[in-house]
């Protein structure tokens, strides 16, 4: 039983930590199906969201969950301004020079929160860290469960907005077809910026969600998290947002137990192997669909 106890718990820490996976997965995913843009700086916006709740903890004492209220709607607004006064400029242009745009993004946000906090990692002390709530006999971190409890309270947000609200479905009417949403008087760049500023939106909800967990640094941290965040929509199925929930899900529940019965210091190589696995025997993604070419 012991053992089957271990077992749980680690699937239970994999499947929270999974949760704020798929928060950043579901920003690069959105972004992608609506834009048709792959954005290299997504997980420097994750670390813009952790380094926004350092700032509001040591101006303000603020509790990373309750600098929220300030972070994210910065996040939204933040998005919306990259999208109207760089990738709106590129939209129609080949496709590789939205990609140099959003590197040119990561380098900018690297470089700027490297000069304003240094290059020393940053982490923020919650009273809680250490405290455990027991479920059906599973303890479960406190710091892991209220990070899982913001990521479901906010997909059923976006879930909402994307299928019950006139502007999501502008959203999925440009995602399917941007020409017939714009002769049906959808404005489209309207959408994108939106769209863009929700991708960005989430990415730092996850930043500020994952500050009590891990170190940030501006330097290398972003590549860690687009990295992720590339897995977990290849192990779903690129521009589908349910599929990035399960692939978040799945690389938190691999990367977890991966750590705990075999090396817990190649954590990070565990959701890589299953990552490489998914593209050599099914490219599409698990809830993918092969497209036949004609």
């Amino acid at each position: 039983m012991a053992g089957l106890d271990i077992l749980l718990q680690n699937v239970a820490n994999g499947v929270l930590m999974g949760g704020v996976y798929a928060l950043i997965g579901i920003g690069l995913t959105l972004v992608f199906g609506v834009m048709r843009t792959i954005n290299f700086a997504h997980g420097d916006f994750v670390v813009l969201g952790m380094y926004s709740a350092v700032l509001f903890n040591a101006l303000l004492g603020w509790d990373p969950y309750l600098s929220l209220l300030l972070a994210m709607p910065i996040g939204f607004f933040a998005g919306v301004v990259v999208e109207r006064f760089v990738l709106s400029r590129v939209v129609d242009a080949p496709p590789e020079s939205a990609l140099l745009a959003t590197l040119g993004i990561s380098l900018i946000i690297g470089n700027a929160i490297l000069l304003t906090f240094g290059g020393e990692p940053r982490s923020v002390q919650v009273s809680y860290a250490s405290s455990t709530f027991s479920i059906a006999g599973v303890n479960v971190s406190m710091v892991l469960l209220l990070a899982g409890i913001a990521t479901v309270v906010m997909i059923a947000a976006l879930y909402t907005l994307l299928n019950r609200t006139e502007i999501g479905r502008a959203i999925r009417g440009t995602a399917e077809n941007r020409l017939g949403a714009e002769l049906v008087g959808i404005d489209t760049r309207r959408i994108h910026s939106i769209v863009f500023g929700l991708g960005v939106m989430l990415a730092v909800m996850a930043g500020v969600t994952l500050i009590p967990l891990l170190f940030a640094t501006p330097t290398n941290t972003g590549a860690v998290f687009t990295l992720k965040a590339f897995v977990v929509t290849v192990l779903g199925g690129l521009g589908n947002v349910g599929a990035a929930i399960a692939g978040g899900v799945l690389l938190g529940v691999v990367e977890v137990l991966g750590a705990s019965y075999f090396m817990s210091e190649y954590r990070e190589a565990y959701g890589l192997v299953a990552f490489l696995l998914i593209l050599l025997f099914r490219p599409e993604g698990l809830f993918g669909r092969t497209v036949k070419r004609v």
